[in-house]
């Protein structure tokens, strides 16, 4: 007799999980985890000192955890706005008001500060940028995905994680050059995602950097932050500025080109992944070969 209701809850959490699971954008996962690993292999001086207990929390904090806190507040302040987004039904799962998801974001906020012992005192003012910036793009009164051009700077949120492991490994944070050319890089990276949302954006009533410029000079504003990024990158070192000219390259050849744009940014998970895994190689070659 009792064997029902436990099966039926063990489907409700079966659920639950799935939905997390989905609202947390498995396919942009490393765009939160993956700088972590490229902060990490260019902090390091030893291979010791790649794998340690504060370099695999942070990775597995923001491989999970941060990206359910950080799509999690988006969704759960986009209700009514995502109710028109055609990407919502097509790619992406649509929150509906389930009340354990407010519980979860605010879980998988709080555990940031399990991290806090691990990582060290140069880390945690970085650990703490990704958490206001992420709440203060998407929650009200800053709402700043609503405020032309902060929208987009506010996106440097992607590259804390980055720094937060760099400023771990090593005890201070990485060189200024590599923080403006990361932000910039993120800048231009948000700003893209936004152009497949201009319409639904408008038609809300919706204001951000790409419903103001526009389809054409959307397309030159993240060809200006990837080309500014791939500049300050080369003052480091020229491999890393000639590495980062493919985003310049790219959005001037889709710009160009007879290819939707909402075809063309499904393509960047994938682009992003192997440009990540460029810069570790190129870090731990560094570390290995000297």
């Amino acid at each position: 007799m009792t064997s029902e209701p436990t099966a039926a809850g063990e489907t409700d959490r079966g659920e639950q999980l799935s939905y997390l699971l989905s609202l947390s954008r498995p396919r942009f996962w490393l765009y939160l985890a993956g700088p972590v690993v490229v902060g990490v292999a260019y902090a390091a001086d030893a291979p010791d000192e790649l794998f340690t207990p504060a370099t695999v929390a942070l990775f597995v904090y923001f491989l999970l955890p941060a990206n359910v806190f950080l799509y999690g507040i988006n969704d759960l302040y986009d209700r009514e706005i995502d109710a028109a987004n055609p990407k919502k039904e097509d790619r992406e799962t649509r929150y509906r008001g389930q009340g354990y998801v407010p519980a979860a974001v605010g879980l998988c906020a709080a555990l940031a500060i399990l991290l806090v012992p691990l990582v060290g005192a140069a880390a945690v003012p970085w650990l703490a940028a990704f958490l206001v910036l992420g709440a203060a793009y998407s929650a009200p009164p800053a709402r700043l995905k609503t405020t032309p051009l902060l929208d987009s700077v506010s996106n440097g949120l992607y590259v804390t994680p980055g720094i937060a492991a760099y400023a771990a490994v090593a005890g201070t944070g990485p060189p200024l050059l590599a923080i403006g050319g990361g932000w910039l890089w993120a800048m231009g990276m948000h700003t893209f995602s936004a152009i497949p949302d201009i319409e639904p954006d408008r038609e809300t009533g919706i204001r951000t950097t790409a419903t103001i410029l526009g389809e054409p000079r959307t397309y030159a504003y993240c060809g200006a932050c990837w080309l500014a990024s791939a500049v300050a990158f080369g003052a480091i070192d020229v491999r890393l500025g000639a590495l980062l000219l493919v985003y310049p390259a790219l959005v001037a050849a889709i710009a160009t080109a007879s290819v939707a744009v909402d075809r063309a940014y499904w393509w960047f998970p994938a682009i992003n992944t192997v440009v990540g895994a460029a810069l570790t190689m190129g870090g731990l070659w560094r570390l290995l070969y000297g």
